[in-house]
């Protein structure tokens, strides 16, 4: 369990979390018309999370788990997440419900943070350490690429937009609603709280397991059967248009 828990901080913390903050800081203020990140909360978020990496995978858990959860909340106030936008968020060929997908993964941010120190404190049978890792993989960085994938892929396929903007927004639905039922449900299963909650589990892996092939299939229609972006412009004149 213990070397599980450093590699798992490693890869999720360490690896995962600051990938995806790095294409937030280049891509978001464009996407939802929002400042562009403030650079001294960024590099703190950041210094707050490579030390709780380090904090992780030395054995401070405890520690780690509160530098972590501090990390997520700073890259929000960073990234102007909780600030009114400045303009009209850039949602041509994908569904609007785009920047609420990408607000609600840095939710799953933090509290995927809280529960890391909750777990830290308090886990006696590992539901809510994986709670939290749930709520970090799928709640967080399968949000933000079911959201960002559907804007930025086709692009680079040389297509104009997502081939279906209902199955992009049904697939993260789908996500998001499996993921509320595990993050929810784990702790009270495998701490004995409630013995229903065994049975939720598995509904909430076959709704994560359909939003994943929902959103394969509409990338994969997409490429097959988008318009071609060379019909009327540069793939490079149609990401930033």
């Amino acid at each position: 369990h213990a070397l599980d828990q450093k590699y798992l901080v490693l890869m999720g913390w360490g690896f995962i979390v600051p990938v995806v903050w790095g294409f937030s800081a280049r891509w978001l203020p464009a996407f939802l018309a929002i400042p562009k990140p403030d650079a001294s909360k960024l590099q703190l978020a950041l210094a707050l999370d490579l030390l709780g990496v380090l904090c992780g995978v030395t054995g401070w858990t405890g520690a780690a788990t509160i530098l972590l959860a501090c990390s997520a909340v700073v890259i929000g106030l960073a990234l102007h997440l909780v600030q009114q936008p400045l303009g009209h968020a850039k949602v041509q060929g994908i569904h609007r419900s785009f920047p609420s997908f990408v607000r609600i993964a840095y939710t799953w941010l933090v509290i995927a943070g809280c529960m890391s120190i909750w777990a830290a404190f308090a886990d006696g049978h590992g539901g809510i350490w994986g709670a939290s890792r749930h709520a970090l993989t799928v709640g967080f960085a399968a949000t933000m690429v079911f959201s960002i994938g559907p804007r930025i892929l086709p692009h680079f396929a040389g297509v104009r937009a997502i081939f279906s903007k209902r199955l992009m927004f049904l697939s993260l639905l789908l996500l998001q609603t499996g993921c509320l039922l595990r993050v929810s449900s784990e702790p009270l299963a495998y701490d004995g709280f409630l013995s229903v909650a065994w049975k939720v589990l598995p509904i909430s892996g076959m709704l994560e397991l359909c939003a994943v092939l929902l959103f394969a299939t509409n990338l994969t229609l997409t490429l097959l059967l988008g318009d071609s972006v060379f019909a009327g412009g540069s793939p490079r004149q149609s990401i930033v248009a």
